[in-house]
């Protein structure tokens, strides 16, 4: 259990890169654009080395699964990697990196609304749990909703509630469309490989608008492609492989996702220079923190 906490808390640590990352490419100048679909483009060959790596037959069994339904993979790949994380990262350049990463927990609420998609009923203590992690956002929100900056901070809301729905959906819809013998590393490259199309289309638009992206933000993207992209989520499903057997442990592990909420405001305001969150603002990290624990735990039970 150790080892797997180990692992969880490892891996909110390396899925913070992203926030902290972008914020800084916004900083320095880096087309938003860029910063998106570079980590995508960066990732395929390092989701390739990693597959050629491990024992056994990799690469055909995804080929396979693509070509038995490419329509799918094509379409669900954009919506779960594509529509998730450009309009992410398009909300860093209105928003503080904490700011962003907090807001972003809005996901666990667009999940438990998505239910019914699937043929389910919505599970009512998950959505009355997801109201306190929509109270925290509120909080969070109110210092940014006075003054100058309420226009930024509304069109910093817009995308992260389009990442938030299509970050689930694609990634639900994926796994009824992903054969069960593939494993995450898989199905991850598979995604990655069948959102290039769309990826391509965002670096030929980005390039049109601001040409070429600089080496340092070039360096910046490669390392959230290696730390959040592939680092963090083969160390976050080895943690829940750990636990797979004990549905409150499994809970506990996917709880450890709050950290990365803290490491991007404390990495935030020690490297970056964002501002220190107020008394509201803490309150609401407060209650995000505290929804996404119980809400691992309610779906446990």
């Amino acid at each position: 259990m150790k080892k797997a906490l180990f692992c969880g808390i490892l891996a909110s640590l390396f899925f913070a890169f992203t926030f902290l990352l972008n914020h800084s490419m916004n900083l320095s100048g880096g087309y938003w654009m860029w910063s998106a679909c570079l980590r995508y483009l960066i990732m395929l060959p390092i989701l390739a080395l990693v597959l050629r790596w491990m024992p056994g037959e990799r690469f055909r069994p995804v080929l396979d699964a693509i070509r038995a339904r490419p329509a799918a993979w094509l379409v669900w790949s954009t919506v779960g990697f594509g529509f998730f994380y450009l309009p992410l990262t398009l909300a860093s350049v209105f928003g503080e990196s904490w700011l962003v990463a907090a807001s972003w927990q809005v996901t666990i609420v667009a999940g438990v609304l998505l239910t019914p998609v699937f043929g389910k009923p919505i599970p009512v203590k998950n959505l009355l749990l997801s109201l306190v992690i929509l109270a925290g956002i509120a909080l969070l929100q109110l210092p940014h909703l006075r003054g100058n900056d309420v226009q930024g901070n509304c069109m910093a809301l817009v995308p992260i509630l389009v990442a938030a729905f299509s970050y689930p959906l694609g990634n639900r819809k994926m796994m009824e469309v992903c054969p069960p013998e593939l494993d995450a590393v898989q199905r991850v490259f598979g995604m990655t490989l069948c959102s290039l199309p769309f990826w391509l289309a965002v670096a030929c638009a980005a390039y049109a608008r601001s040409g070429a992206p600089s080496g340092g933000q070039l360096a910046q993207a490669g390392v959230v492609a290696l730390f959040s992209g592939v680092i963090a989520t083969i160390l976050f499903f080895r943690a829940t492989d750990l636990v797979r057997g004990d549905p409150r442990q499994l809970a506990l592990i996917e709880a450890t996702q709050c950290g990365e909420v803290i490491f991007t405001l404390l990495g935030g305001i020690l490297v970056l220079g964002d501002s220190v969150p107020g008394p509201a603002s803490m309150a609401g990290l407060a209650l995000i923190l505290a929804g996404m624990a119980l809400n691992s735990l309610v779906t446990a039970q």
